[in-house]
Parts: C-alpha cells; sequence; structure tokens
C-alpha cells in the first residue's frame, strides 16, 4: 500500500468518493477534520458505515484520553476487526496502546506520534501489542509541540520514526500529509525526500495528491533494471559488477526492496 487518502466522517458524500477512487485506504476521520458540533453526526455515520465490513477503511478516533475519544472506541470496537484498522492520535505511551487494542479486539492499530514525549517512546509504542501495525508522525502537532518552524527541524524526529518502525518488525512508515494540495511539484520533491528517508507511501488529504505520491514511491525503470543485475549476482558472495559496482548482500536486500515496490503484474505504471 502507497496511498492513505483522509476523508471527514461527517460528510458521507466525500467517504462515498473517496471509496469509489484509487487510495489503497481511506481514512474516515473522526477527530480534525470534524467540528465539535459535529462530533456525534459523525461517530453515528462511521458507525453506519462500518456496519458493512470494510477493508480499505481505517478510522482515526479522537485522543483517547479526551471524552470523545473514549466515545469513539465505544462506538467503533465491535466494528473496527472489519475495517483497515484504527488510527490512534497523540500515542504516548506503550500502556495507552494496550488499552486501544482491547477496547478494539481484532483491530489493527495504527499510532500517531504527535509529540516530543511521544517521539521519546516511539519504539514502546511501536511494539507494545501486537495489534501495533504501522507507526506514522502527525507533524503539524508536533511542529507545535517542538515550536519547529522548517523542514530541517523534523528530519531528526523522521529518521528515528524510521528505526523505530524498523526495529520493532513493523512496515516502513507512510509520509505524514502535505498539506498544499496545489502544489504537486513540491509533493513530488518531498516525497523523493521522504523514500530517500525510509517511508515508504503517504496520506492525502486530496485525491489529487494520490498519483503523485503512486508515482514518486514507484522504482523509475533504470533503478529497477540496476536492481535486477544486483539481485541477479546474488550468491556469489562479495563480487564487483562490470560498471564498478560493489555488490555484498546489504546492496542485495536494498535491491530486493526496490523490485517489491515495482507495480504488480497488469498495474499500470502511473
Amino acid at each position: 500500500m502507497l496511498t492513505w487518502l483522509y476523508a471527514p466522517a461527517d460528510r458521507p458524500d466525500l467517504v462515498a468518493k473517496a471509496l469509489a477512487g484509487p487510495a489503497d485506504v481511506v481514512i474516515v476521520d473522526l477527530e480534525d477534520a470534524v467540528a465539535p458540533g459535529n462530533k456525534d453526526l459523525a461517530r453515528a455515520e462511521v458507525v453506519a458505515l462500518l456496519a458493512t465490513p470494510r477493508p480499505r477503511v481505517q478510522v482515526r478516533i479522537n485522543d483517547t484520553r479526551t471524552a470523545w475519544g473514549q466515545a469513539d472506541l465505544r462506538a467503533v470496537g465491535a466494528l473496527a476487526a472489519g475495517t483497515a484498522g484504527v488510527r490512534v492520535p497523540k500515542a504516548e505511551s506503550a500502556g495507552q496502546m494496550r488499552d486501544v487494542a482491547a477496547a478494539v479486539p481484532g483491530a489493527e492499530l495504527h499510532p500517531l506520534i504527535e509529540s516530543a514525549l511521544g517521539l521519546e517512546r516511539a519504539y514502546e509504542i511501536a511494539s507494545a501489542d501486537p495489534a501495533v501495525a504501522s507507526i506514522g508522525l502527525g507533524e503539524a502537532d508536533l511542529r507545535a509541540d517542538l515550536g519547529v518552524s522548517d523542514e530541517a527541524g523534523l528530519s531528526w524526529a523522521r529518521s528515528r520514526l524510521v528505526v523505530a518502525a524498523r526495529a520493532a518488525g513493523l512496515p516502513a512508515p507512510a509520509q505524514s500529509v502535505y498539506t498544499d494540495f496545489r502544489d504537486l511539484e513540491g509533493l513530488a520533491e518531498s516525497c523523493r525526500a521522504g523514500r530517500a528517508m525510509g517511508f515508504r507511501g503517504r496520506a492525502a488529504i486530496h485525491p489529487a495528491q494520490l498519483p503523485v505520491i503512486r508515482a514518486a514511491y514507484r522504482p523509475g525503470e533504470e533503478e529497477v533494471a540496476a536492481a535486477r543485475e544486483i539481485v541477479a549476482a546474488a550468491g556469489a558472495g562479495a563480487v564487483a559488477l562490470p560498471d564498478g559496482r560493489f555488490v555484498d548482500e546489504a546492496i542485495v536486500r536494498q535491491a530486493r526492496r526496490v523490485l517489491d515496490d515495482q507495480p504488480s503484474h497488469g498495474e499500470k505504471r502511473i
């Protein structure tokens, strides 16, 4: 999976449109996209949506330390197992993840790290419970908590998350949203930088961002050809290819990751 698209839970028309689109996962949002006065309505809409199993849907609940978050857990607890999981904002402790796992049995959890404390405990959160299936950054809140005003200020946090996910045996994390949905060139550049840092895929706030994300995270033809050459040389120990590149087991593992990111058979390269 490379693309996750947010849709506000109190807008069933937008949720339906998102589900009919090309996103790998649709994140039905009960948190930031829903005004305080619409929380109850949004929660009821999610319950109605999840009456049918939705394997392409994640539900982002509210902070579980709030009354809204607890109401979300009670509402979706018996239904979340039929989804792609529950996205848990403001994740700050392993105990919090275990409590959520108990409230939504059978559902995968996708905690979001959005504070300095959560970042310090990223590995603990990632390895808190078998239900934790991924971790991600909530960069807007993290920027506010850290007082960071530019991209460079988040570099360490992003690397920390990639390391924590790997150490916990989780998939590479997806990038946080790129908030200027009209700046597709900036999005593509940001995705390329994220891929180089070890991220895989990205969340989006607008359907127009999806093909840009997918294209940026797909390896190019030259990259695929080089990876195939490296994998073909595997098994011969440490060797040098005709063009002078040195190949050992670590290089082979990286090449196999490139090949894993190719479009599957019959899937178009965007």
